[in-house]
Formats: structure tokens, C-alpha cells, sequence
């Protein structure tokens, strides 16, 4: 069984027992969250596809870890008029572990 959720303004394919990064959500870890936002869900015989969501579907996580992803270098640069500014970027993340899929 599979399903395609949104948050944070992404959408993820997610399977049970899959572990993904997401944007980061205001939980604690070991807690346990809930996706309404399913866009699809599907299995070997049917597939629901929700317009533009699944009504009654929900995806069930626990939440792992939260933390920061490696820093990403932004530099930006004109040549010939000594333009050149550099920055870093570190993005934060929430790790949740797909545990069911109820439709």
C-alpha cells in the first residue's frame, strides 16, 4: 500500500515503515502525527485519488528526530564589477517513520 501526502508545501510517496525528512513540524520526538492532507492512496487492486483530497484518508507517523540538514552555499557573482556575495543556509527538518495508512 502507498499513498501521496502534502505538507509543507511538498508532496511525498510514502510507504509504511519508511523513514522521511520533511519540513520541519512544532512536535517532540517519539510523539505521533497525523497527514490528513492525502492526496492519493493506492494498492495492488485499487487506487483512490482524491480531488483534491482523499476523503477519510489519513497516514499515521511517529516522529523520529528533528534537526538540520548540511549547510548549502549560496554564492551569488557579476563578473567585471567585483560583485560577489557568499552565504550558507541551513535548512531544519523533522525524520517521521510511516507507520500505517488508513483509508
Amino acid at each position: 500500500m502507498f499513498a501521496v501526502i502534502q505538507t509543507g508545501g511538498k508532496q511525498y510517496l510514502v510507504r509504511p515503515g519508511e523513514k522521511i525528512k520533511i519540513e520541519k513540524l512544532k512536535t517532540t520526538v517519539g510523539e505521533t502525527v497525523s497527514f490528513d492532507d492525502v492526496l492519493l492512496v493506492g494498492d495492488t487492486d485499487k487506487t483512490a485519488i482524491g480531488t483534491p483530497i482523499v476523503n477519510g484518508a489519513r497516514v499515521e507517523a511517529n516522529i523520529l528526530d528533528q534537526g538540520r540538514s548540511k549547510k548549502i552555499i549560496v554564492f551569488k557573482y557579476h563578473n567585471k564589477t567585483r560583485y560577489r556575495k557568499k552565504r550558507g543556509h541551513r535548512q531544519h527538518f523533522t525524520e517521521v517513520e510511516i507507520q500505517k495508512i488508513l483509508m
